[in-house]
């Protein structure tokens, strides 16, 4: 009767982990989930997974470390993989900083041009130089007003 429990909530463990795999794949494929933060959930739950089969797999582990109690070998792996998470997502954050000021700096410069074609158009309009007033019009300032909107696009999609 006293190894039923313990059994028990193996079992409990086991299937837990087995869903909570299921969910991370279902968001993966869903793209609510992107690959390179999955790894981390999946390998997480296959330790939990390893760990919930090889009952005694933590106290061995803890034993060939020197580690006297077994529990805190737990607490060791999550504080450095919180550690090696958290330098990652700097990283990352500090990539999509610099993509993100570079791209408000493309925008203020293409929003600068566009400014100076209208008042080229404007002194072109006053001194009655309709070819260069069309150039302008009808040529350059729809390029720039079409990199405008897809620059709007970009931003308001990022």
């Amino acid at each position: 009767m006293e190894n039923v429990i313990p059994y028990r909530l193996q079992i409990i463990a086991i299937i837990l982990a087995v869903i909570f795999m299921f969910f991370i794949f279902r968001l993966i494929f869903k793209g609510k989930l992107r690959e390179e933060y999955s790894f981390i959930w999946i390998t997480c739950t296959a330790f939990l997974l390893l760990f919930s089969i090889w009952r005694n797999g933590l106290d061995v582990i803890a034993k060939l470390l020197g580690i006297y109690y077994a529990p805190s070998l737990i607490f060791l792996g999550a504080i450095f993989a919180i550690v090696v998470f958290l330098v990652h997502l700097s990283i990352v954050n500090s990539k999509q900083h610099k993509q993100i000021k570079d791209l408000a700096q493309d925008l203020a410069l293409l929003k600068e041009e566009i400014e100076k074609i209208r008042l080229q158009m404007e002194d072109a309009r006053r001194k009655g130089d309709w070819q260069k007033m069309s150039e302008l019009q009808y040529g350059r300032m729809p390029e720039l007003e079409a990199q405008l909107k897809q620059a709007d696009k970009g931003e308001a999609a990022g």
